[in-house]
């Protein structure tokens, strides 16, 4: 890991660590990487897991389309997450791609059905970062996500 989470509160630390690893592993196609690290990002608390990866899955939507998204653009992302993550992890699953996006943007499941497992959502939201990310690195996105999380958590 060449990123230093020291300065990020205690609970945040393993979170970006793990994010890192797995958004790193899936940029190059290193399977086992991404299972080590998943396993890793599943193990953590699941609230906060999904509230840094979901902000920066946000944060990667607003900067890939700054004049908004509507659903063409949704169904676009989702369609060519899941493709590119097929192509080399063929047990994706659109319905948890969904999930994550629509999580990522507010939309509440409205269907009450499970959330996929913590180890399930994080590999399909590293994969979906990964996605999002191209070949730019995470950490700065990362870095993004944990700041507006505490200057939203501030303001409350």
């Amino acid at each position: 890991m060449d990123q230093n989470w020291r300065h990020l509160p205690a609970p945040a630390r393993p979170i970006a660590a793990a994010a890192t690893d797995a958004v790193t592993a899936a940029q190059s196609r290193d399977a086992a990487g991404l299972d080590a690290a998943t396993a890793v990002l599943g193990g953590l608390d699941p609230a906060q897991t999904g509230l840094i990866l979901g902000t920066a899955v946000r944060l990667l939507l607003e900067q890939g389309h700054p004049d908004g998204l509507d659903g063409d653009a949704v169904r676009e992302v989702l369609e060519r997450s899941v493709r590119t993550a097929a192509a080399w992890q063929p047990e994706v699953d659109p319905h948890v791609v969904l999930l994550l996006l629509a999580g990522a943007l507010g939309v509440q499941d409205e269907d009450d059905a499970p959330p996929p497992k913590p180890e399930v959502a994080a590999r399909h939201a590293a994969l979906l970062i990964t996605d999002l990310l191209g070949p730019r690195p995470v950490a700065p996105v990362l870095t993004a996500a944990l700041a507006e999380i505490e200057r939203t958590q501030l303001n409350d």
